[in-house]
């Protein structure tokens, strides 16, 4: 199991906005011990700024592809940065 901290930021696109997408990608994230924010965009999408050991991260992004039962995903755009440190996960706006 690899330790090693990865950093990825996520847009996710679809019927992800007013549907609890961001209370549900919080408790996805505690639960698998990644840190970072998620936020609602003007355009419509999500964005997640996911960091934390690389399986986690990995499991967090396969999750933001489906999103909580009441979402509609149709895409997710990812990238990498650095990794900065952070702790804890909360939702910016």
């Amino acid at each position: 199991m690899s330790t090693s901290s990865i950093r990825r930021i996520v847009r996710v696109s679809g019927s992800v906005q007013g549907v609890g997408f961001r209370w549900a990608a919080a408790d996805r994230a505690e639960a698998l011990g990644v840190s970072g924010t998620v936020r609602n965009l003007l355009d419509g999408t999500v964005e997640a700024d996911v960091e934390g050991p690389e399986d986690a991260v990995r499991q967090m992004l396969a999750w933001l592809e489906e999103g909580p039962t009441s979402a509609r995903v149709s895409g997710t755009e990812v990238r990498e940065e650095q990794p900065r440190g952070t702790s804890g996960f909360r939702i910016a706006g």
